[in-house]
């Protein structure tokens, strides 16, 4: 296989006439240029150049050559310059994980800033919880994964995954209106009540059951509205992150927890897709929908 920094050497030299003139216009030595020569030469095992007094004049050899490393060189230069273009477009395929919560709170916001930014990139959705969300990314079967990461339970994350936090999202007790608990309590005042909790499995369940041992929710719903209307029903208590909340009815009552339940949401994607312009879209339309969230939850605590 030719080198192309040679073939740049032999248009150089076709061009400028001189291996001096070559070398000023290559940022380099004459020598340096003379080496390039000599190694295309060994290389196409041809002659290419020959001494023409203080010149170097083309063999027939070298124009052939020389005019072909021309289209060679304008076709990489091109090359360089719509990958350049591909780099700074939002565009092809993006494909994104996210756990319920956060395709009801936050993906139809950012989901919707993508399609009208950039119309040119095409978007997938996978709601799945945590744990298959990230073997999905790390098998490349997604490119972005939204994730909820309680401490409690610490997601373990791959090698060749980036990570960063979106935000904290906070937890309350939810009990009925009529309920005995109120104000701010320890979650352990909580313990002999009936709970609502979602299915075994999931994180928000592991992290009741850690925090909580020995207790086991009577109805496990895979829904967090779910769990709203039974409480609502006077049928037990559950633990509901705030991001899951966007009105309270009026049959329940929000009771604070000291110290506060808090979970991060954490956006994950491949090492090898981090310079891909349509994740850093994704991450700047998901902290736009964060903050938006973020509003009007402070509104709801008020």
């Amino acid at each position: 296989m030719i080198d192309v920094g040679r073939l740049r050497a032999l248009h150089a030299v076709a061009s400028y006439g001189t291996v001096l003139a070559a070398g000023h216009a290559l940022h380099c030595t004459p020598s340096a240029v003379s080496q390039q020569l000599a190694k295309l030469e060994r290389e196409t095992g041809a002659t290419l150049v020959e001494k023409d007094g203080r010149r170097l004049r083309l063999t027939e050899a070298g124009r052939v050559l020389a005019d072909h490393a021309e289209r060679v060189l304008t076709s990489l230069d091109e090359a360089e310059t719509a990958l350049a273009a591909h780099r700074d477009t939002v565009t092809g395929r993006l494909t994104m994980t996210a756990f319920a919560t956060a395709c009801r709170a936050l993906m139809p916001h950012a989901l919707r800033r993508l399609a009208t930014d950039h119309p040119q990139l095409t978007t997938g959705l996978i709601e799945v919880n945590p744990h298959e969300g990230l073997d999905l990314l790390r098998r490349g079967h997604v490119d972005l994964a939204v994730l909820d990461d309680w401490p409690e339970v610490a997601l373990r994350y791959p090698d060749g995954i980036s990570k960063v936090t979106l935000g904290e999202d906070h937890a309350d007790l939810v009990v009925p209106h009529d309920h005995r608990l109120a104000g701010t309590i320890a979650l352990e005042e909580a313990r002999h009540e009936r709970w609502i909790g979602v299915r075994a499995g999931d994180v928000c369940y592991e992290y009741l059951i850690r925090r909580l041992p020995g207790v086991v929710p009577d109805f496990q719903v895979g829904e967090f509205e779910t769990q709203l209307t039974l409480i609502a029903a006077g049928l037990g208590v559950g633990l509901i992150p705030r991001l899951a909340r966007a009105d309270i009815p009026d049959k329940l009552r929000i009771v604070r927890l000291d110290p506060v339940p808090t979970r991060r949401v954490v956006l994950a994607w491949r090492d090898s897709s981090a310079a891909r312009p349509a994740i850093r879209a994704a991450e700047q339309a998901l902290r736009e929908a964060w903050k938006i969230n973020r509003e009007r939850q402070e509104l709801l605590v008020r």
